[in-house]
Formats: C-alpha cells, sequence, structure tokens
C-alpha cells in the first residue's frame, strides 16, 4: 500500500511539473481587492488544489458528517453488553 501511494505522489508531482514546464506565459491574477502575477502552470495548479480541497470539505460535510452522527446515534441506543449474563449450569 505505501508502495503504491509513492508511485501516485511521484506521478503527482511528474504531473505538475509537466504543467508548469509546459504553461509558462506571464498572468496577471485579479481578485478585485489585489492582483497577483504569476505563470499560468502555477495558476492552474493552485487553481485545481483549490478545487480538490474545497470539494473535499464539502462532501465532508454533508456526507461524512452525518454519518457519523448517525453512527454515534445508533451506538448509544445498542444496550450495554459489558455485563456478564448468568449460565444456566452454574
Amino acid at each position: 500500500m505505501r508502495l503504491l501511494r509513492l508511485f501516485i505522489a511521484i506521478a503527482c508531482l511528474a504531473v505538475g511539473a509537466v504543467i508548469g514546464a509546459l504553461n509558462r506565459a506571464p498572468v496577471l491574477i485579479d481578485l478585485g481587492f489585489a492582483r497577483l502575477p504569476s505563470n499560468l502552470g502555477v495558476a492552474l495548479i493552485v487553481a485545481v488544489l483549490l478545487g480538490v480541497l474545497i470539494g473535499g470539505l464539502a462532501i465532508s460535510a454533508s456526507v461524512v458528517l452525518p454519518l457519523r452522527r448517525r453512527l454515534a446515534r445508533a451506538q448509544r441506543q445498542i444496550p450495554s453488553t459489558a455485563s456478564p449474563t448468568a449460565s444456566p449450569g452454574a
């Protein structure tokens, strides 16, 4: 599993390097309150990373957190099985 993660990380770094190398055109990003000079490759990579982060947060807030609450509620409703039961033969 670690080897697979290493290969995926190396592939992502290679794709990022290729995107950065092939898109060297200067761009000016206007945020309304600030202007950021950059090159196109960096702007593309940052936009993709922001999209992944925002998408992950949206999925976490809309799917994962409600499921965790539901699981906690279900676990509270299960009666405790920690108390020993008397065996019929004893």
